[in-house]
C-alpha cells in the first residue's frame, strides 16, 4: 500500500510518496499554498492518482512536546483534509525534520541549487520514511 507524507507549512506543502510495498519514501512535489480548498484538492488528486492508502502528516510540536501555533494550524488544515477523503490520516511528530532536510540538502547540493530547492519535499520524505521504518519495526 502506498503512503503519502505531508509537510504542511504556511507557504508550501512538501509531498512525499512511498513505493507500493511501503518500504521507501521519495520526494514527490511541492504544493505552493494558495487557498485551503485548492490545496486540499491538489492533495486528494495525488491520493487518487497514486492509489494512496494512508496519509502521514508531520505535526510540528514544540521541543517540549506541546502544541504550538503552527501545530494548531496543521491540525486545522488536516481536519479539513480528512473531511474530503476516505483515506486514513495520521500525525507524526516532525520535530527537527526541516533542520535534518536542510543538513541533507547541504551535503548533496551546491549552495546555488539549494537556494532554488525548497526543503519541504525532503522534509515530507523524512517524515514518511520515519513512519515507514517505525511501522515495519512494529511488524517484526
Amino acid at each position: 500500500m502506498r503512503s503519502l507524507g505531508l509537510d504542511i507549512g504556511d507557504r508550501r506543502i512538501g509531498v512525499a510518496l512511498s513505493d507500493p510495498e511501503g518500504w521507501l519514501a521519495s520526494p514527490l512535489t511541492i504544493i505552493n499554498r494558495s487557498d485551503t480548498t485548492i490545496d486540499i484538492k491538489a492533495i486528494t488528486d495525488i491520493v487518487d492518482r497514486n492509489q494512496v492508502g494512508q496519509v502521514i502528516v508531520g505535526l510540528p510540536l514544540s521541543m517540549n512536546g506541546s502544541l504550538g501555533q503552527q501545530a494548531e494550524k496543521v491540525q486545522e488544515f488536516t481536519r479539513e483534509l480528512i473531511s474530503h477523503t476516505d483515506v486514513p490520516v495520521e500525525f507524526r511528530d516532525e520535530r527537527l525534520t526541516t533542520v535534518a532536510a536542510q543538513r541533507l540538502m547541504r551535503t548533496v547540493k551546491p549552495a546555488k541549487a539549494r537556494r532554488k530547492t525548497p526543503d519541504d519535499a525532503i522534509a515530507a520524505t523524512l517524515i514518511l520514511q520515519g513512519y515507514l521504518d517505525e511501522t515495519r519495526q512494529d511488524m517484526l
